[in-house]
């Protein structure tokens, strides 16, 4: 009956309805009550609520404070800040970011809450100007084991804060630095809480005269081939404002950086200053159940039940 219930529940919000053994089938099920199906359904509303309020963009923008310009590329959107914040946190279910985000590029037309969709997520560092003497001279082999090592540590203390454990599998696609454009991209391949799909996340860092610009790629991994093929557009889709550019560089005024190109790969940067490392601030949540956001509704529900008890 409670199958039944939640199905048809499904139907009126216009939500598909897998197969009856795709539900929770735990002994819990039986004991769901009608104030529960309210809430999940009330979860669901505010899911679709929060879609529908996105307001893509195209065109030019402005980010930051005169850092630089953002020429949406071909194929693509833009959210904001804020809108970026929405769909990290309230709609992917991730941590706060420390470092608030200056907007997200989405896929044109994806559907944000598919389990296919990728998006570019972007900050600003102010860690200085990076000097990148080394980056010839990395053995990323190496470096990769160091990586595995910070990951593993990094996953008790995630795991600590309620989020869920993390592993490095490995490099998506091997770090390259274009020591002519002074962009640096690299891909991590990551698994989160032991699921069946691993994650991807896409690394690009443009260098400027006081700090990185930082490009996200957040997905899974079957979205890799169509990621790889747009990096070229997406890194030129940014140009540091006039008197921010790496070239602009003033030694006898600006700061360089604690780190060199190794360290941003590393992310040794962030994890001085108390952040993990870079790839622990965003994951994208793959919803497995009756519905995409359903499941982890549910899992909180039935969570909160037993708190109760």
């Amino acid at each position: 009956m409670k199958k039944i219930l939640l199905g048809l529940a499904m139907l009126m919000l216009g939500f598909p309805v897998f197969a009856q053994d795709e539900l929770p089938q735990s002994s819990e099920e039986e004991t769901v009550t009608a104030e529960e199906i309210n809430a999940l359904l009330n979860g669901l509303r505010m899911q679709d609520s929060l879609v529908k309020g996105l307001q893509f963009k195209t065109g030019q923008i402005q980010l930051g404070n005169d850092l630089g310009t953002l020429t949406v590329p071909k194929g693509y959107t833009f959210l904001d800040a804020t809108d970026t914040r929405t769909v990290l946190v309230d709609l992917w279910g991730n941590p706060p970011s420390v470092a608030a985000s200056l907007g997200m590029l989405v896929p044109e037309g994806a559907n944000i809450m598919g389990d296919s969709t990728f998006v570019f997520d972007i900050e600003y560092d102010p860690m200085g100007y990076v000097e990148d003497d080394d980056a010839e001279d990395i053995d990323y082999d190496d470096l990769l084991k160091d990586l595995i090592e910070e990951t593993n540590a990094a996953s008790i203390e995630r795991e600590k804060e309620g989020f869920g454990t993390m592993s490095l599998i490995g490099w998506a696609s091997k770090p390259y630095y274009d020591s002519d454009k002074k962009v640096l991209h690299w891909a991590k391949e990551l698994n989160f809480d032991d699921a069946e799909a691993n994650t991807l996340n896409y690394n690009i860092r443009i260098l400027g005269r006081k700090g990185v610009l930082v490009m996200n790629a957040i997905s899974g991994m079957n979205v890799l081939d169509q990621v790889k093929q747009d990096i070229p557009e997406i890194i030129g889709s940014f140009q540091f404002a006039e008197g921010m550019r790496y070239a602009d560089f003033d030694s006898n005024i600006d700061e360089v950086a604690a780190w060199t190109v190794g360290g941003l790969v590393a992310g040794k940067v962030l994890a001085k200053t108390g952040i993990f490392v870079l790839l622990l601030k965003f994951w994208k949540v793959i919803a497995v159940g009756f519905v995409a956001g359903g499941a982890a509704l549910w899992k909180k529900i039935k969570s909160d039940k037993q708190a109760e008890a």
